[in-house]
């Protein structure tokens, strides 16, 4: 067991596939905003990946989740899903996704090794949709791939919605009904200052704690205990179908003193915190032929010397950071 300056463990990898996304969400990559993406020849290749994870996961890692940008962009996908699921260790492949390639790829995801899938759905109104991700939208489309998803066995399929003040807050109800009715958990996540790029605003925040209510009062709920100090979403469930619903609240209630993730960018850098200003670079020491012993002491050293609190430190220092890395360069 390898723990952080704060006894927090190693446990999870999120493992960032490309920088690249089709959206251009208003809480990630604001359409208004001119984004120059990483050259091909920059990007960890898939084999690099596996090296690193095959370290990782001797050091503890069992679960690594696969995010981007939109990691469903990058080409043949399911051979690092095979890659990856043959590293001794590795228990659990997620994906995170904006689901709108789902529908084509979900059968082979699930044959070469997948296990489960999370959707972000941002709204069930298209024009609500178009105006957050400043894209068109066919929400039929994004509804077929996550069906697709339960039909090919990458259960659970979750469903992620950020929740923004005047954009969708109207739709909380709406959406935890409708997914509740398809027997999907939805989580919804607290609108976060992630990046520079964003006007993040705390006025646009809607808490968790308003959301549960929201929802409790149309469809009761009860909470759901966790003995894992890790999950970063509070659980409830429906009183009459017992489908589960929870909120993610960075904002309201930070949870970094159970976060055991650790975060792999695209560009091979290495992330202790997802609002770190700065990460170790392991492409370039993976691309000179470190051994694997060595990158393990390397993270090692990384890892046991991590301090990283943000979300519980955002509002002592009363004012954002504003050197962060992207959330599309480091997944979320």
């Amino acid at each position: 067991m390898l723990k952080d300056a704060l006894g927090r463990q190693l446990k999870d990898l999120r493992l960032s596939l490309t920088d690249r996304c089709n959206f251009r969400c208003m809480f990630c990559m604001p359409p208004e905003k001119e984004f120059h993406f990483l050259p091909r020849e920059e990007l960890l290749s898939f084999e690099e990946m596996r090296f690193v994870v095959e370290a990782l996961a001797e050091l503890g890692i069992r679960k690594v989740r696969l995010t981007g940008g939109e990691p469903l962009l990058r080409r043949h996908i399911d051979k690092l899903v095979r890659m990856l699921s043959s590293v001794e260790g590795i228990k659990d492949i997620a994906l995170t996704t904006n689901g709108f390639n789902l529908k084509e790829k979900a059968a082979l995801l699930k044959d070469s090794g997948l296990k489960r899938v999370t959707v972000s759905v941002q709204s069930l109104k298209e024009e609500v949709y178009e105006k957050i991700a400043g894209r068109k939208v066919n929400i039929k489309e994004l509804i077929e791939g996550i069906e697709e998803a339960i039909r090919v066995g990458l259960n659970p399929v979750k469903v992620n919605t950020t929740v923004v003040k005047g954009m969708n807050d109207d739709e909380v109800v709406d959406i935890a009904r409708f997914f509740k009715d398809m027997g999907v958990t939805v989580r919804f996540i607290e609108y976060m200052d992630v990046g520079t790029l964003t006007e993040w605003d705390m006025d646009k925040v809607v808490s968790g704690k308003e959301i549960i209510e929201r929802i409790n009062s149309e469809m009761p709920l009860e909470a759901i205990e966790s003995e894992d100090k890790s999950e970063v979403s509070k659980r409830y469930r429906y009183i009459d179908n017992g489908v589960e619903v929870g909120v993610i609240t960075s904002i309201t209630e930070p949870f970094c003193g159970g976060c055991s993730r650790i975060r792999l960018a695209a560009d091979g850098k290495l992330y202790t915190c997802l609002f770190a200003q700065e990460g170790f670079d392991i492409k370039s020491l993976v691309r000179k032929g470190i051994d694997k012993e060595d990158l393990k002491e390397l993270i090692k050293d990384i890892w046991t010397s991590r301090r990283d609190r943000y979300s519980e430190e955002r509002f002592s220092r009363r004012r954002k950071t504003n050197k962060k890395v992207e959330m599309f360069r480091v997944g979320g």
